[in-house]
Parts: C-alpha cells; structure tokens; sequence
C-alpha cells in the first residue's frame, strides 16, 4: 500500500470519521459510495448501495467482479490524479476521486451507481448483457432496474469534484493535526532536553566546584606543611594539586610539548616519592619542539606504562629516558625509553592486535599505548602514529612519530 511520510490514509483520518462522511455524501447526493485505499481496497463499508449492485454482489464471481471495478475505478482516478467517470461491469455509471496528499496517491473515494440519460435507453439491454453469465435471474433485474437513479452527466460530474474536493481537505485538516502533534511533540522533546541540559550545566558547575573544593585543600596541605618544616612533602602536594588539575582538561585538548613535558614532571615527582631511588628519570627534549602542540595525554600515558609495566617489577628499578628531536624537517619524534623488564615481539603483536583492551592495573588514565596510537592517527593521520621495539630483560623503547609545524588551528580543526 502506498504511504505518505510512512502513513496510509487510514493513520491520518480515522476509519469511523471517514464512514460518517460517506454516509452523509450517500444520503445527501443519493448516491452509492466507498473510499478504497491505493491499491483500490475498501476502507470503508459501501454506503447506499443500490438493491442491483446488492442483487449482482450476492454471487460470488458477481462480486469479485464488482470489488475489481472498485479497484480499477480508484486506479484510474488516482492515475489521471483527478476526478473521473466511468462505467462499471455491470454498465452503470461510477465516479472516483483520488485522495491526495502533495503528489502522494493514499486513495480514492468511489461513488456513483446511476444511469446517465444517454445510456437509459439501452440500459437493460446493456446490464443484462453483461451479467447473463452470473446465473442471476433476468426478471428480478428487469423489475429493480427501474430503482436505478437517472442523473444527468452534467451533475454527475459536480459530484466528482464535490467528492474531489471534499476527500481532499478532511484529508488536509488530517494532515494539519499530525503535523501540530508532530510539533507539539517536537517542542516537547526539546522543553525536555533543554530540561536535561540545566541539569547537566547544573552539574557541570558542582564538578566545577568540587575540583576547587580539592585544589584549595591541597594547597592548605601544603602550606601547613610548609609551616611544619616539611618542604619535600609540600613539594609533593603542590605537584598532586597540578597534576589533578590538567587531568580536568578535555583528552581532546592540544597542548605544547613543554605543557606535557611539565605534566610529567609532576606525575614523575610523586612516582619517584613512591618508588625512591629505585627509578630515575631524564628529559631530553631539542628546544625546537616545546612550542609544538601534540594532544594531551599523550606522552604521560607511556611514561606511565613505562613504570608499571617496566621497571616496577624489575628488581632494583631502572631508568626512563624522555627524549625528542626532530627526523628530518617534518617529522618530530618523541621518545620514552626504559630499562626494564623489556618487550617480546609477541607482546608488541598484541598491543596493535587487539581493538579493545582493558587498561592494565595502575593506568589511573584510563589510555593505553594503542589508545594514544589511535588519537595520533585521529589527528595527523595513518602516517603517523607509534613505533615499539625491544628485547625481553633489557628495556622497551616508545617512539612517538608526529608532524612538524602545524599550526594551531590546523591542529585544532584536524
């Protein structure tokens, strides 16, 4: 069945709306109707139908004769997209109007069962004729024949167009309610996410709050320590409290290597105040590169994988060398190598194996070194990205390739 934006026309104009209209055209024109949907299926049950139509359709071939009429009759409206008239099976005269909707054929609304005055002539001669091989008796057709109205062909179009016009706006006024409750429910949705998001601002700035709450907190800590003669651990704190507060930023952020490399100082300070002298840790980064953004997070998640995964279960630790510089005139590479527990070929395999990986235990970042691989591709492309080598017992080394002079805002847009 054809549809109009996913619609028949029964979902825009209810069935028992559509039955009361035809049966006051029936009664006012004094004519037979039905509405039939596209494909010429009754919608509706027949209004005023005359007792020969009745008499024809109480056989069964007479009324499959009579429903395909129906059909063919809305077809033909709904094709010529205007009321037409036309002869049934049987040799009475019908009249279709198709129903429709900006183009969209949805139905027709079917009426008619008279004789034209041109045709009364002949019109016993006509039906019986086209009836004789129902099997139905020709004198009871003879003696209700007369019942059939004769009306003239001028009014018989006037009702075409009345039932045209008609079928087309209560289709119209149907189109209009869905539309106002298709925007009443629209306005709805949005009054509710404009609900949801006040909340959300709402919630933004208690996260905004609690944050603060914390950082002057911990600056307290440390003055108090401070007071107490404990500068290591004063320093300690200080560095905690910027620590928390990058990790507030956006992973999706752009930042200079020399704003990551001063994260990773903090991160480094407190991992050494756990670990002691048990791991080292140089930067040694070309000055050329401290001006060029890269996204954050993303040396600090290496430096990270490097102390956990590396030198915490090496006995005796080991050393982190943070470096870059430039590989050629395009191309930066920043570097964390560790003497640690070391890397099989096979461990590599699966870290750039595997799409989905749970963050190993300590990784408080939640970033993985195949998820900084990814937001490099992300950003820069396929070209760039992260290289891993090393041997099991004698270290890993972490290569971050990325590009070169990009500015800012070519960075951003990326």
């Amino acid at each position: 069945m054809h549809v109009y934006c996913g619609l028949t026309l029964a979902d825009i104009v209810n069935v028992k709306v559509l039955q009361e209209i035809q049966d006051k055209f029936a009664e006012a024109t004094g004519l037979a109707a039905v509405i039939v949907d596209s494909d010429g299926r009754p919608l509706t049950k027949p209004s005023n139908f005359t007792r020969l139509c009745n008499f024809i359709r109480s056989t069964p071939e007479g009324l499959a004769r009579c429903m395909g009429s129906d059909a063919g009759g809305g077809k033909m409206a709904i094709k010529q997209m205007c009321p037409s008239v036309y002869r049934c099976h049987s040799g009475l005269t019908d009249l279709g109007a198709p129903i429709i909707v900006n183009k969209q054929q949805l139905g027709a609304f079917l009426a008619g069962q008279v004789i034209l005055p041109r045709d009364e002539a002949n019109i016993a001669n006509d039906v019986l004729v086209k009836v004789a091989d129902l099997n139905i008796d020709k004198d009871a057709i003879l003696e209700i024949l007369p019942e059939i109205q004769v009306v003239p062909e001028k009014r018989v179009k006037a009702a075409a167009d009345l039932l045209y016009i008609m079928s087309n706006y209560i289709v119209e006024i149907g189109m209009a309610n869905i539309a106002q409750k298709q925007l009443m429910s629209e306005m709805k949705a949005k009054a509710d996410l404009e609900k949801v998001l006040r909340e959300t601002e709402l919630k933004a700035l208690q996260s905004q709050v609690n944050p603060h709450f914390l950082f002057n907190t911990l600056n307290t800590i440390a003055r108090l320590a401070l007071l107490e003669g404990a500068p290591r651990t004063q320093e300690v704190v200080y560095a905690l409290s910027d620590l928390l507060r990058k990790n507030l930023r956006h992973i999706d952020e752009m930042v200079t290597v020399g704003e990551e490399v001063q994260y990773i100082k903090n991160y480094l300070l407190i991992q050494e105040m756990r670990f002691g002298d048990r791991i080292q840790a140089t930067i040694n980064i070309s000055g050329e590169l401290l001006e060029q953004k890269i996204p954050f997070m993303t040396l600090q998640p290496l430096v990270e994988n490097a102390i956990i995964h590396g030198l915490e279960p090496k006995r005796g630790g080991g050393h982190i060398n943070i470096s870059g510089q430039m590989r050629g005139r395009q191309i930066m590479e920043l570097t964390v190598a560790d003497t640690g527990v070391g890397v099989s070929q096979s461990q590599i395999d699966r870290i750039f194996g595997t799409e989905k990986r749970v963050a190993g235990k300590g990784q408080t970042t939640g970033l993985g070194i195949i998820n900084v691989h990814r937001r490099i591709q992300h950003y820069f492309g396929n070209q760039y990205g992260i290289e891993i080598s090393g041997e099991l017992g004698t270290g890993t080394i972490v290569k971050i390739c990325l590009p070169y002079g990009l500015s800012t805002e070519r960075q951003a847009s990326v």
